[in-house]
C-alpha cells in the first residue's frame, strides 16, 4: 500500500519510515545542540555569578559601616560597633549573631536589623558591580570566567544562529513526527479514519521538504555542537584568546549580564525610547553579537530614518551601521552606500567582511570602475570616499537603501565640495546615517550644520531667534530626533581605566632659542614643535625616552602621536630606529592598515609612530596600552579622537595617556584655550540631553588662536610688538 502526498505524490511505508527516521535523526542533532548550547550556557552564569559575588564582598569591604545607618533611617548604634573595631559592612555581614551580640549594647533585635540592612546593601552592590576582566589580575574566579566563556566564544558568529535553527526545528519536527506516526505501518495507516490519514500524508510531505532544506543547516548543527563538547581550554589559552578577542567576550557578558537601560537609551524621551524598541531588528545577515547599546543604536536609525548617531569613539559605531544595513537587507534593500575619508576605507571594506554577509565593493583606486559595474550588477555596500563622491553617477534604476556617512564632522563647512556633494546625496536618499564622535569641534552652528543636511526643518528652528541662542539644555532637547549619542563610561563598564598624565618639562637651553627664535618671527608652527629642534639636548624627547623605557620593562605596547612628520623623524632616529610607521598623510590605506597588524602582532613591547591627522581616524589599536601626544592640538577633539584609538572596546589593560609638555611656553597658552572649547562640545553635544551650561556657543578659530597666543607669548618675551598679518601658519 503506498501513501499519496497532497499532490499525488506516493510514499511507500517503508519510505515513510525511512524519512521518519531522517527526522528524528535531525530532530536528535537538534535536541544535542540546544540541551549541549543550555549546558555551557549554565556554566557561564554560574562562573559570572561567582565572580560577581568576588567583586561585590571586595565592594562591601570598602563601604564604611556609617552606611547601615542610611538604609535604617539612623536607628542603629553604629558607634558601639565601630569602637569594637567593626569598620565595614561586610564585616558586619559575615559575623555571626553571637558575636555582634557581645559588642555592649547591642542586642538581639539590633543585631536582626543590622543584618537585614547590611544583606540589602549586598544585594544592591551584588546587582550593580560592573564586570571587568583584568589580563593584569586573573585570580581564581576571573580565570573560571574566562575559560567559561571561551568555549562560546571560540564557537564564532555561527553559535546563535544554529542555536536559533535548533529550536526552530525542534518545534517544528516534533508534532510533524506525530502526525505522520500512522503512515509507518501499512496497518496503522488502513484503520487510522480518514482525517489522521490525510494529516499523516501532508507530514511526510512537509516533513520531506524540511529535510531537503535542512541539508547545509544539519552539517552546522553538528559542527557546532562538536565545538561545544571540546573541553575546557588551559588558563593560559583562554587568556591569551581573550587578549586577542576582548570585544567578543565582553559582547557575551553584557548579553549575560544585563546593560543599563537609561545608558543604552542615551537620555532620549520616553516616547521616543518606547518607539526605537518597538522597531524590529533583523539580525540573519549578521556575523556579530550586538551589545544592547549597540542594537538600541541600529534600532534608532532605522525608526527615525535620517539621524545623526554621535557615539563616543571606540563604541562601535561601524557595527551598528552595518545592523542597519544588514536588517534593510531581510526587507529586501539590495544597494548601499558608505562614504568615508580615504584613511578608513580599508577598515570600512573588512568590517562589512567580518560582521555581515553583505559584499562590500572600495569605488576606489584603479579597480574603482569595476567594482563600481559589479556592485551595481550583484548589489551590496559601495565605499566610497568623500573626496570622490561628486564623480560618482549610479543608473536610474539602482535605489540606495542607507547612506551612511562616516566622520561626518568632515562635512560641517557647507561651502566645500565634498559637503555639497553629501548635500545633494542626502536629498535622494530616504535613510541617511552620519556618524561622529565630535558632532561639534568649534561652536554649535557646525552642530547645525550637520541636522540641516538631514532635517531642514528641524535646523531652522534651531537658529538664533531675537538674536538670542536657544541655549544648551534647549538645544539637546531640540536635537533628540535626530541625535543619540552614548559615552564609554556609561555603557563600557568594563572597559579598563583611563590615566590621563601632563609630563611637564623644563627647556633646555637649546630648546629655549629654538622657541624665542620662533616667537619673534611669530611662526606658530615653529612654535609648537620648537622643543624637538635640537634633538641631543631636547628635554621632551628624554621624557619620552623614559616613558618608552617604562612601558618597554612592563612589556606594554606604545602609540606615540604628534602632528609635525619631522617630530615623529626624531623621535624615530632617537629610539634607533626601532619603531613601527610612522603613519602619515603619504601612507596608503592600505599600507597604514599594514603597519598596524604588523604592531599589533608584535610579541610583547612595541612602538608606533604616528600623525594624528592620519592615525586618529579609522585606526584600531587596542594593542597599545601607552600613548604619548608629543604636544597639545589645536582641537580638543583631535586629540580625543587618537585616545579612542587605544582606550575602545576590545582594550583590556588600563590605559595611560602622556601629553608632553614645557613650561611657560606655548602648551599652556593652548592648553587654557583648548579647555574652554571642550566645555562648549561638553555643554551641547557630549550628552543627549539635560545638563547646565552657559547658552554662549562662540568661538576662536584655529587662526585667531594661533594670533593670540603668538602675540601673548611676544609680549611676554619682550620680543617685539605684534603687528596684524606677521603670524606664520
Amino acid at each position: 500500500m503506498s501513501v499519496a502526498g497532497p499532490e499525488d505524490r506516493p510514499f511507500t511505508a517503508k519510505e515513510a519510515k525511512a524519512l521518519c527516521r531522517e527526522a528524528e535523526r535531525l530532530l536528535a542533532d537538534a535536541r544535542a545542540l540546544y540541551d549541549e548550547h543550555t549546558l555551557v550556557h549554565q556554566s557561564v552564569k554560574q562562573a559570572l555569578g561567582a565572580f560577581r559575588s568576588r567583586l561585590a564582598r571586595a565592594e562591601l569591604d570598602a563601604i564604611p559601616v556609617t552606611r547601615l545607618n542610611d538604609v535604617t533611617g539612623g536607628r542603629l548604634r553604629i558607634g558601639a560597633l565601630e569602637r569594637a573595631g567593626y569598620t565595614t559592612v561586610l564585616q558586619v555581614l559575615e559575623s555571626s549573631p553571637y558575636y555582634l551580640q557581645l559588642v555592649p549594647g547591642i542586642g538581639a533585635q539590633t543585631v536582626s536589623r543590622l543584618h537585614a540592612a547590611a544583606r540589602q546593601i549586598a544585594r544592591a552592590v551584588e546587582e550593580s558591580v560592573g564586570v571587568r576582566l583584568d589580563t593584569e589580575d586573573r585570580g581564581p574566579g576571573a580565570t573560571d570566567l574566562v575559560i567559561a566563556l571561551h568555549r562560546l566564544v571560540d564557537v564564532g558568529p555561527d553559535l546563535p544562529v544554529a542555536v536559533d535553527t535548533a529550536r526552530e526545528l525542534s518545534k517544528r519536527i516534533r508534532p510533524l513526527l506525530t502526525a505522520a506516526h500512522p503512515a509507518r505501518g501499512r496497518l496503522r495507516m488502513m484503520f487510522a479514519g480518514s482525517g489522521r490519514r490525510r494529516r499523516a500524508r501532508e507530514a511526510l510531505a512537509e516533513l520531506s521538504g524540511l529535510l531537503d532544506r535542512a541539508r547545509e543547516t544539519r552539517l552546522l548543527i553538528v559542527q557546532v555542537t562538536t565545538d561545544l563538547l571540546r573541553p575546557p581550554v588551559s588558563e593560559f589559552e583562554a587568556w591569551t584568546d581573550f587578549e586577542f578577542r576582548a570585544s567578543d567576550y565582553y559582547s557575551l557578558l553584557a548579553e549575560l549580564a544585563g546593560e543599563p537601560g537609561s545608558a543604552i537609551e542615551g537620555l532620549l524621551p520616553d516616547d521616543l525610547v518606547a518607539k526605537v524598541g518597538a522597531q524590529e531588528l533583523d539580525e540573519t545577515h549578521l556575523r556579530v553579537s550586538l551589545r544592547g547599546y549597540q542594537a538600541f543604536g541600529a534600532r534608532f536609525a532605522l525608526t527615525q530614518r535620517r539621524v545623526i548617531l554621535g557615539d563616543e569613539m571606540g563604541l562601535g559605531k561601524s557595527i551598528e551601521a552595518i545592523a542597519a544595513l544588514a536588517h534593510l537587507k531581510t526587507e529586501g534593500n539590495d544597494h548601499f552606500m558608505v562614504v568615508c575619508p580615504t584613511s578608513v576605507l580599508i577598515n570600512w571594506v573588512r568590517e562589512i567582511h567580518a560582521r555581515s554577509t553583505l559584499d562590500a565593493y572600495p569605488l576606489h583606486g584603479s579597480t574603482r570602475l569595476a567594482a563600481e559595474e559589479e556592485w551595481v550588477r550583484r548589489g551590496g555596500v559601495a565605499v566610497v570616499t568623500l573626496d570622490s563622491l561628486h564623480r560618482l553617477k549610479l543608473p536610474p534604476h539602482v535605489r540606495i537603501g542607507m547612506l551612511v556617512v562616516d566622520e561626518a564632522h568632515y562635512v560641517k563647512n557647507p561651502r566645500a565640495n565634498r559637503s555639497r556633494a553629501v548635500a545633494r546625496w542626502c536629498g535622494s536618499v530616504e535613510r541617511v546615517l552620519f556618524m561622529t564622535g565630535t558632532p561639534m569641534e568649534n561652536r554649535a552652528e557646525e552642530f547645525r550644520v550637520l541636522v540641516s543636511y538631514l532635517q531642514p526643518d528641524l535646523a531652522a528652528r534651531l537658529r538664533r531667534s531675537d538674536d538670542v541662542i536657544i541655549g544648551a539644555e534647549a538645544f539637546r532637547k531640540a536635537v533628540a530626533p535626530v541625535y543619540l549619542r552614548r559615552n564609554q563610561e556609561d555603557v563600557l563598564t568594563e572597559l579598563p581605566g583611563l590615566v590621563q598624565a601632563e609630563d611637564w618639562v623644563e627647556f633646555s637651553g637649546a630648546d629655549l632659542s629654538a622657541y624665542r627664535q620662533a616667537v619673534a618671527e611669530g611662526n606658530f608652527m615653529a612654535m609648537r614643535r620648537a622643543a624637538y629642534a635640537v634633538p641631543d639636548t631636547s628635554a621632551k624627547l628624554k621624557r619620552l625616552l623614559e616613558l618608552i623605557d617604562k612601558a618597554e620593562a612592563a612589556g606594554l605596547k606604545v602609540v606615540v602621536f604628534s602632528y609635525f612628520r619631522d617630530v615623529l623623524a626624531s623621535v624615530r632616529t632617537t629610539l634607533d630606529g626601532r619603531a613601527h610607521g610612522p603613519i602619515s598623510g603619504d601612507v596608503s590605506p592600505a599600507r597604514r592598515q599594514q603597519v598596524v597588524d604588523e604592531f599589533s602582532r608584535a610579541k610583547g613591547h612595541a612602538v608606533l609612530l604616528s600623525q594624528v591627522q592620519a592615525g586618529g581616524v579609522g585606526l584600531n589599536l587596542q594593542a597599545a596600552s601607552v600613548v604619548i601626544m608629543c604636544e597639545p592640538q589645536v582641537k580638543p577633539s583631535i586629540e580625543a579622537q587618537v585616545v579612542a584609538r587605544a582606550h575602545r572596546m576590545g582594550q583590556v589593560r588600563r590605559v595611560q595617556v602622556h601629553r608632553l609638555l614645557a613650561a611657560d611656553t606655548i602648551d599652556q597658552r593652548m592648553l587654557d584655550i583648548l579647555r574652554s572649547k571642550t566645555k562648549i562640545f561638553d555643554a551641547y553635544a557630549r550628552r543627549s540631553d539635560l545638563a547646565e551650561s552657559t547658552a554662549e556657543a562662540t568661538d576662536v578659530s584655529e587662526r585667531e588662536l594661533a594670533r593670540q597666543i603668538v602675540e601673548e607669548e611676544q609680549r611676554r618675551l619682550a620680543l617685539g610688538a605684534f603687528t596684524p598679518g606677521s603670524v606664520t601658519p
